[in-house]
């Protein structure tokens, strides 16, 4: 695996092509790697299933790193960051596993072409609520049926509202991971976008439903 400097994994991850897929694969080495020292007081490493439980959680690290790339101040290692960021997402999903914390963001249910967050699935919210919820739900339905291509739906569907790895993404829709993550990634950004254009953002939409 090759040395690079900050700015060349910042270009790199940035790039198109064979350059962007090298990188992320060897990120998701390193990011694998580093799980099993960062997470060592918090679950059993030697465990058996360890190995793909860091697998997922690299996978979502390398997603989000990917997100937010432009908040990486330079202030350390690029990898100490991204090491950082990792751990975050392994103990967040923990966490989520351990408590079943079933989020807007995490916790959909799919039927019938309709994406509906459980959390706002409650039977009788209270009147002042229940136009703004059916407002923000058809909203969200609305951006992702018409702001992403059938392969980035079926991809965040698969992932957000399924539960889905990466890899089980992959070979569902017959890809390779790599351009699973790029596809995941270019849906989340439409999506921001869109919000954006709205003049919302993410965190709108879900303080609706608190």
């Amino acid at each position: 695996m090759a040395y690079r400097t900050n700015e060349q994994w910042l270009t790199q991850l940035q790039a198109n092509g064979p350059e962007h897929d090298t990188a992320v694969s060897d990120l998701l080495t390193i990011l694998k790697s580093g799980l099993r020292r960062g997470l060592l007081a918090q679950v059993n490493t030697s465990a058996p299933e360890f190995e793909t439980q860091a697998a997922d959680f690299a996978q979502e690290a390398v997603l989000k790193i990917l997100d937010k790339l432009h908040s990486f101040a330079g202030r350390s290692k690029f990898t100490t960051w991204a090491h950082k960021v990792a751990v975050s997402v392994a103990l967040t999903e923990l966490r989520r596993k351990r408590w079943q914390d079933r989020s807007l963001d995490g916790m959909m249910d799919e039927g019938e072409g309709d994406y509906t967050p459980s959390l706002a699935a409650d039977p009788a919210p209270a009147p002042e609520n229940a136009a703004e919820r059916a407002e923000a739900l058809a909203h969200v339905q609305k951006l992702i049926d018409e702001a992403l291509t059938k392969k980035q739906r079926t991809a965040l569907v698969a992932s957000v509202i399924q539960g889905k790895s990466t890899n089980e993404i992959a070979r569902q829709m017959e890809m390779k991971p790599n351009a699973v993550y790029k596809l995941l990634h270019d849906a989340r950004l439409r999506l921001k976008h869109s919000l954006a254009q709205d003049g919302l953002t993410p965190a709108d939409i879900i303080s609706v439903f608190e």
